[in-house]
């Protein structure tokens, strides 16, 4: 790689990383403002948003909702992803667009058209309603993730299985899926954090009492930012990263990215 190429490379990193760093060094000022450079060393923000009922609720919010969208994600499109790959389905391609639609649907879109649904059933404000949202739009991830474990898998074992005598529920559960645990992880664990970030689509479906920690972040900027939002973003910036180590050590970032 020529030092041009690097110097350019690393003036992308810089500018996508920069920003991030910038908040994560505001969280640290001693000031009751954020100023940048932060005036000051401090990590009072810190225990301000972590015992803040504002920071507190829409955590809780945000785990309960993000481990719902998780639970309903790793099932659905585990064998959504393997039953289209394995099997010759009739409109294959019309099922794989359908899946694929909110990749390209603007969020907005499918929050107004959510909230229409769940304005009928009486479901705004539900939580776990909120899950099964965040579980709906993020979807594509889950199956970009366990097709593409699909794909390497080597059919020969589920026929050598089969071949000595194994039925298809036996093959599956104790050859096919731990076959495919690394696609199964890696896409339960980005279904995780995405139900954890979302904004647009929660805006839309929360009240003031299942608001998440993202849309409450929200409302106390609207005003000003004040450092113990900052601190809030560095909390959210510090679990991306333990969830991109945790990914890297579990089934292996180059592994996830083929």
């Amino acid at each position: 790689m020529r030092w041009y190429t690097k110097i350019f490379l690393a003036g992308i990193m810089l500018f996508f990383i920069l920003p991030l760093l910038i908040v994560l060094i505001c969280s640290f000022t001693s000031a009751p403002r954020v100023t940048f450079p932060p005036e000051g060393f401090s990590v009072q923000w810190y225990f301000t948003a972590l015992t803040s009922p504002w920071f507190q609720t829409g955590l809780k919010n945000s785990l309960i909702a993000a481990t719902f969208c998780t639970i309903l994600a790793i099932p659905i499109g585990a064998l959504a992803s393997y039953g289209l790959l394995r099997y010759k389905i009739k409109a294959r391609n019309a099922i794989q667009v359908y899946l694929l639609l909110p990749f390209t649907v603007p969020l907005v879109v499918q929050g107004i058209s959510l909230l229409f649904i769940y304005a009928r059933a009486g479901l705004v404000g539900n939580i776990l309603g909120i899950g099964f949202a965040l579980m709906e739009i993020n979807l594509p991830f889950m199956l970009w993730s366990t097709s593409s474990a699909v794909n390497r898998m080597d059919p020969n074992l589920e026929n050598a299985s089969m071949s000595l005598g194994a039925n298809e529920i036996y093959t599956f559960i104790h050859i096919t899926i731990p076959a495919l645990l690394p696609g199964i992880m890696s896409g339960g664990l980005l279904m995780f954090v995405l139900g954890l970030n979302e904004f647009v689509t929660s805006l839309m479906l929360t009240t003031i009492w299942s608001a998440t920690l993202p849309i409450n972040m929200y409302t106390r900027i609207k005003t000003a930012i004040t450092p113990d939002v900052a601190a809030a973003a560095a909390i959210y910036i510090i679990i991306a990263v333990i969830a991109i180590i945790i990914l890297d050590k579990t089934v292996g970032i180059e592994s996830y990215l083929k």
